[in-house]
C-alpha cells in the first residue's frame, strides 16, 4: 500500500528557525510620542530573549535543545496527500496539507508556545499572560508553560469562552487559568463591560487585559506572550514551511500553490514564509493568505499604523488594520477574530508577493465537512477557511486542465468546535456581513495617527 503521507525522519527536523526579517524592508513600531520603540521599553512585556529575536535581522535562528526536546513530542508534522478530497473534486490538482493538528494541543500553536515558555523560564520569570481568540493559542501556551513550570494565565474572548467550553478545561488540565474577557478584574475589562455589557469581546480586549496584567505585576516576575501577530512567533513558525520544503525534496515535487488561514498571521507565515524566501528569489508560486469576509482585514482595510490592542498598550504597528476599536461579528473562528493583520504579512501583501483572499463562513464549513468526509479529520473553523480556498483553487485547476500542486496548512482539529459543525448541519448557522460605513467608522482613529512608508524589499 501507498503512504498517503511523507514523513521527514526524526534527525532531518530543522534545527534553526528562518528570519524573514532578513530579506524584506520594514517600517518601524512606533511609541507614543511616533518615534521608533527603542527595545529596551519592551523588557516590562517580554524577557530579553524574545526582544532580541523581535528586531533580529539575522536569517538563521538556532532552536535551543530543550525546545527541540518537546518538539520531538509531535515533530516533524506529516505532509499528507488530499487524494479523497481529489477524487471527489475530480481534479487533475494535487492537493497536500501540512498537518498540525498533530500536537498535544491540537494545533500550529506550540511551535511558537514552547520556546516562548522556554525563554521566559531562563529569565526568572514566573507567570506569563495572554490572550486567547478560539481557545488554541491559550491551550498551547497552559501546555508549554506546563513543560518548563511556569503559570499560565489566559483572557479568552467571551464569545469562544461561551461556545468552546472545554478549551478552559483542557488550559486547567494542564494548569491554565482562564478567565472570560471582557473580565471584571483589569481596568480594560471593565470599560470595556461599562460600555457594553453584552459584548462578545474581541481580541484586542483580550490583549490588553492580559498586558495590564502582566506590567501590574508588582513582583517582577510576570510577563505577557503573544501568540500571533509578532516578528518572533513567525519566526518560531517557519518550522512549518522548512520541514514542508524538506518533504517535497523527498518526493521530487514543488508546491505551485500555497495556502494558509490568516488571522493573525502565524499559521500561515509559518507555512508560507520558507516559500516566500524562494519566491523573493525568482521562484513562480502564488501564496493566499484566507480570512472571512466577517474579518476583512486584508481584504477591505487599509495600511496604517495601529494599536494592537484596544487600550493602547502595545506600540503602534504598520498593518493592515480595521481599527483597534472593531469588533468583530461573533463568528465561530475566534482564532480570525482580529482587527489587524501580522506587520510581516502586511508588507508582503503591499509589495504583491502575496495574495489575501477572503471566503464566507458557511462556504469555510461547506469545504470543512466535505474535508471530514473524504480526508477523516474534522478540521478546525480557522481551517476550513484555508480548505475553502484549496477546493477553490482546485476546481479552476480542473477548467483549466492543469496538474497544480495546491499545498495548505491544516492549522488544527475541530474536535472542540463540534457547536459550530452542529449549528452548519442543522441549518442555523448564518453569514456575518461587514458593512462598507462600520469600516469607514472603525478607521476614522487613524486620521490623527503617523504613516508608515510604502516600502520596497525586492
Amino acid at each position: 500500500m501507498k503512504s498517503k503521507s511523507v514523513i521527514l525522519p526524526k534527525d532531518e527536523m530543522p534545527r534553526q528557525w528562518y528570519n524573514i526579517l532578513s530579506d524584506i524592508k520594514m517600517n518601524p513600531p512606533l511609541g507614543p510620542d511616533g518615534k521608533p520603540v527603542n527595545p529596551e521599553a519592551l523588557t516590562p512585556v517580554f524577557p530579553m530573549p524574545l526582544i532580541e529575536q523581535e528586531v533580529s535581522s539575522e536569517r538563521w535562528i538556532d532552536i535551543p535543545e530543550p525546545v527541540l526536546d518537546v518538539y520531538d513530542i509531535w515533530r516533524p508534522s506529516p505532509l499528507t496527500r488530499a487524494t479523497g478530497l481529489e477524487k471527489a473534486l475530480k481534479t487533475p490538482a494535487k492537493i497536500y496539507i501540512k498537518n498540525e493538528g498533530l500536537s498535544p494541543p491540537g494545533s500550529h500553536k506550540p511551535n511558537t508556545a514552547v520556546p516562548q515558555a522556554y525563554y521566559n523560564k531562563i529569565s526568572g520569570i514566573e507567570k506569563i499572560t495572554t490572550e486567547t481568540g478560539a481557545g488554541q493559542w491559550g491551550s498551547a501556551l497552559s501546555f508549554a508553560c506546563a513543560q518548563f513550570g511556569l503559570s499560565c494565565k489566559v483572557y479568552m474572548v467571551r464569545i469562544s469562552f461561551d461556545q468552546k467550553p472545554y478549551r478552559k478545561t483542557m488550559m486547567e488540565t494542564w494548569g491554565g487559568q482562564c478567565i472570560s474577557s471582557p473580565s471584571p478584574y483589569t481596568k480594560t475589562g471593565k470599560d470595556a463591560l461599562a460600555k457594553d455589557p453584552d459584548t462578545p469581546g474581541s481580541l484586542a480586549i483580550s490583549i490588553s487585559e492580559a498586558i495590564e496584567d502582566a506590567i501590574g505585576d508588582k513582583t517582577g516576575k510576570s510577563r505577557y506572550s503573544l501568540g500571533s501577530v509578532l516578528n518572533h512567533v513567525m519566526l518560531h513558525q517557519s518550522i512549518i514551511g522548512l520541514e514542508a520544503k524538506k518533504q517535497f525534496e523527498i518526493i521530487g515535487e514543488y508546491p505551485d500553490i500555497v495556502i494558509g488561514c490568516a488571522g493573525g498571521g502565524s499559521n500561515f507565515a509559518g507555512l508560507a514564509f520558507p516559500f516566500v524566501a524562494d519566491k523573493i528569489n525568482g521562484k513562480e508560486i502564488e501564496i493566499y493568505p484566507v480570512e472571512p469576509k466577517a474579518c476583512p482585514t486584508m481584504t477591505r482595510s487599509p495600511f496604517v499604523y495601529d494599536y494592537g490592542d484596544i487600550a493602547g498598550y502595545t506600540p503602534m504597528l504598520p498593518m493592515y488594520s480595521l481599527g483597534h476599536n472593531f469588533v468583530p461579528a461573533p463568528i465561530h473562528a475566534g482564532g480570525l477574530r482580529y482587527h489587524g493583520m501580522a506587520p510581516t504579512v502586511s508588507q508582503l501583501i503591499k509589495e504583491g508577493l502575496i495574495t489575501p483572499k477572503s471566503v464566507n463562513q458557511l462556504d469555510a464549513y461547506k469545504a470543512g465537512v466535505l474535508w471530514a468526509r473524504t480526508e477523516g479529520f474534522i478540521p478546525a473553523p480557522e481551517t476550513n477557511s484555508a480548505l475553502a480556498a484549496v477546493v477553490e483553487e482546485a476546481l479552476k485547476a480542473k477548467e483549466e486542465g492543469r496538474e497544480k500542486i495546491i499545498v495548505a496548512s491544516f492549522s488544527g482539529h475541530g474536535l472542540l468546535d463540534l457547536t459550530a459543525y452542529e449549528k452548519y448541519l442543522s441549518g442555523e448557522m448564518a453569514e456575518s456581513v461587514v458593512e462598507d460605513d462600520d469600516i469607514i467608522k472603525s478607521c476614522e482613529v487613524f486620521k490623527d495617527y503617523p504613516k508608515p512608508e510604502i516600502l520596497k524589499s525586492t
